[in-house]
């Protein structure tokens, strides 16, 4: 292979261990979350052991390193997206981010506000992270929900887009990258078409961040949300992005301590963005070892990591089109996709698949993938999906295309 991402297998624990029958991890489930470096692990160790205090509360030592370590996780972030410090906001997973946006855009007070008669647009594509929040935002102010329907290659149909986004359009809220897919959307044709009806735009890039650079000046949309366990980051932290002037004039959706100005018996006021959508005492621990995992993602390289999968992807898209019986869901070359195959077996259970890859060691997705409506469009009860990260290389793919055969023999397809 021409990117050679080999030597940083090592900085992940996860495989030195061995799984069912002692065999070696071939971890091919990042889409779901990713492995984490030594580096993460002892970032986020090391702020318990050594500088353990909640954030903006004190005026001892811990708590003003650890605000300060806090702080430049942020900043980190922020570097890492293009966009300014004060414009990202953590919370505890990219599915709070995306309520939020949900929520306080239905909260009287915020500028837009969706009510009765607005539309909001999605996609047929959609985890259902960045549909549900919307569907409710849908049913509690009366506003209504249309979507983008997919074509029969698993891309966007844009054929229509006219009638889709309209003047009563507000929000379109889209995935970057299909989860189930691996499509990536044509973002710009999407964005200059909302913006043009001065609808707002919310991105979910939890399967684009980890895996390609990201600039959200050059996106130009409003808001982004992503994960951090996806990223190599730890569990319990999302990173919730939106243009500054808009997060200003929107109302917060949660309420408490560290998120106030003043505050009376009778009313207060809100604290400057972001700290006005951070109520409680934030997962500083988690923050810091995202800030961890971006620094070791800038270390490897965005677009080396994105070539690599490049690569890995081309390959098992090959390798998957000469076992008869096996139908890949979703592109079958590589335009505008990412590292996310997902397919079916002839005759065999997605969850049968996945349990048979299993016992050589392999861990895939299977199932809907929180995409019950695409399934059904789908026709299908689910799918077994591969996808990747900068540990995977092609030996991985040797040992999942073997597989696979073997699940053939195992249940005597095409026999």
């Amino acid at each position: 292979m021409s990117v050679d991402l080999s030597k940083y297998k090592k900085d992940f624990p996860i495989f030195a261990r061995k799984v069912r029958g002692g065999n070696p991890l071939i971890y091919l489930d990042s889409g779901a979350t990713s492995q984490k470096p030594e580096s993460v692990i002892s970032a986020e160790a090391d702020f318990y052991r050594t500088i353990n205090a909640a954030v903006h509360r004190g005026a001892h030592l811990l708590a003003e390193e650890a605000s300060e370590a806090y702080e430049s996780a942020r900043a980190n972030v922020a570097k890492f997206i293009g966009a300014k410090t004060d414009e990202v906001v953590f919370t505890k997973s990219a599915t709070e981010s995306l309520n939020m946006i949900a929520y306080s855009l239905g909260n009287l007070g915020s500028t837009p506000h969706i009510s009765a008669g607005d539309e909001i647009v999605v996609s047929e594509m959609e985890h259902h992270a960045n549909l549900i929040p919307w569907q409710q935002l849908a049913k509690r102010t009366g506003a209504k929900l249309t979507w983008f329907s997919i074509t029969k290659d698993g891309r966007l149909d844009l054929s229509d887009i006219s009638s889709v986004i309209t003047k009563k359009t507000k929000i379109v809220a889209i995935t970057h990258q299909s989860n189930v897919f691996g499509t990536i959307v044509p973002l710009s044709e999407i964005t200059k078409a909302a913006h043009a009806v001065g609808a707002l735009v919310v991105l979910d890039a939890c399967q684009s961040a980890p895996h390609f650079s990201i600039d959200v000046k050059k996106l130009d949309v409003d808001f982004l949300a992503f994960s951090g366990h996806k990223t190599l980051g730890p569990t319990g932290v999302g990173v919730l992005w939106g243009k500054a002037d808009v997060l200003e004039k929107l109302e917060p959706a949660l309420f408490g301590g560290s998120m106030v100005d003043s505050v009376t018996m009778e009313s207060a006021t809100w604290a400057n963005v972001p700290r006005k959508f951070e109520a409680g005492v934030p997962n500083m621990a988690q923050a810091v070892g995202l800030s961890a995992a971006i620094d070791y993602l800038n270390i490897v390289g965005m677009d080396k990591i994105f070539e690599h999968e490049q690569e890995l992807t081309e390959q098992l898209l090959s390798g998957l089109s000469k076992i008869s019986g096996v139908n890949v869901v979703g592109p079958l070359d590589m335009k505008d996709r990412g590292g996310v195959i997902s397919f079916t077996v002839d005759g065999v259970h997605p969850h049968d698949v996945g349990q048979v890859l299993d016992q050589y060691g392999i861990a895939v997705r299977t199932g809907h993938h929180c995409a019950w409506p695409l399934m059904k469009k789908l026709n299908l009860v689910g799918t077994t999906r591969a996808s990747f990260h900068l540990y995977n290389d092609s030996n991985d793919i040797y040992a999942l295309l073997e597989a696979i055969e073997k699940v053939k023999s195992y249940f005597k397809v095409g026999k």
